[in-house]
């Protein structure tokens, strides 16, 4: 929750990792979040300057803004695009004094950015009356949409609004319904950044939406998590290749948050390497390095491991016991040095 003194207003909001389901946010699917130890720490407060002062430890910066610049490709574009979203509605008005503190490292697929424009929000609105997370949700999933110019589904921002320490949530992307599970005791996720970074804004996000779009056009549904794998022969071969990722993950997602609930933990994992193994052959937004890291995770001892986020880079989840996990860490990191053990 925000708080407030002195009329300066504070959110911690968490990154996330998704587990599973990966690529299916805005085709129907359930998808199965988890937040994270890492976060963004946010204060706001008004100021008599005219435009808008943000503040980044992490960039070591200080950056003035007009009240209605576009974005610019810049890393205050997410705290920016909040701003001008809360004095459209009224939340805000005049020019405002931001400083970040993340913890959450930067094109690790992590979801610093939607965390960044949740905290802004939820400090922007700390006024009103009781704004719901699914609300601050759907306003960052718009600011990234039409401001950043990013076309994501809405995983990111409402893991990161309404997700719950310990717990993965099952979201149901189709009815914005989302109801927490806990986490075994014995079960551990770990996230760790591969050494590679990336980002979304370069058009790779965009064309691999744009396929799987057109993919559920030519095959005549609404979500292409409803399409059938019959179906997809038909279709061109980079088009077919996406549409067998998202109608084969969807079931892996289902099953996955079943095999969460009965605690079945060899199950669990071997969905996450066969979503990798899609991820990597068919949606096409793996890279060598994180496939080797993969290999040499299950080798290991991990139950399954996969990259996670929208690709090209960032971090991969593995599943291992609890009980082996600083070993198992320890181990991967040796094998591998510029590999960073993020939470």
């Amino acid at each position: 929750m925000p708080t407030a003194a002195a009329g300066i207003y504070r959110a911690t909001v968490p990154g996330r990792v998704n587990l599973i389901g990966e690529w299916i946010d805005f085709n129907g699917g359930l998808v199965l979040p988890m937040p994270l130890p890492v976060a963004i720490d946010l204060q706001r407060q008004a100021n008599n300057l005219g435009q808008d002062r943000i503040i980044s430890e992490q960039f070591e910066e200080v950056g003035d803004f007009g009240l209605e610049d576009p974005a610019a490709g810049h890393w205050s574009d997410y705290v920016r695009g909040a701003l001008q979203y809360a004095r459209a509605k009224g939340w805000i008005s005049g020019g405002q004094t931001v400083s970040i503190a993340s913890s959450i490292p930067v094109g690790a697929g992590l979801s610093s950015s939607a965390a960044t424009i949740v905290a802004t929000l939820k400090t922007a609105a700390s006024d009103m009356k009781h704004v719901a997370p699914l609300t601050i949700a759907l306003a960052a999933q718009a600011i990234e949409n039409d401001y950043i110019g990013v076309p994501c589904g809405i995983l990111d921002q409402v893991a990161v609004a309404a997700g719950e320490p310990g717990a993965a949530l099952a979201l149901d992307t189709r009815t914005r319904q989302y109801q927490s599970h806990n986490i075994p005791d014995d079960w551990r996720f770990l996230v760790l950044h591969s050494g590679v970074s990336r980002a979304l804004s370069d058009g790779r996000y965009k064309t691999r939406r744009e396929e799987c779009m057109a993919a559920a056009d030519n095959l005549g549904v609404d979500y292409l998590c409803d399409a059938r794998l019959d179906d997809i022969s038909g279709l061109d071969a980079s088009l077919a290749r996406r549409a067998r990722h998202v109608i084969t993950e969807a079931d892996r997602s289902r099953q996955a948050v079943d095999a969460l609930i009965a605690s079945d933990f060899a199950l669990f994992g071997q969905l996450m390497t066969d979503s990798h193994l899609s991820l990597q052959a068919d949606m096409q937004v793996s890279v060598p390095r994180i496939d080797e890291i993969v290999r040499v995770a299950l080798a290991l001892g991990a139950a399954g491991a996969r990259i996670t986020g929208a690709g090209f880079g960032g971090c991969f989840v593995a599943l291992v016991e609890s009980k082996q996990a600083a070993q198992w860490a320890d181990a991967m990191v040796r094998r591998h040095p510029d590999v960073k053990l993020i939470a």
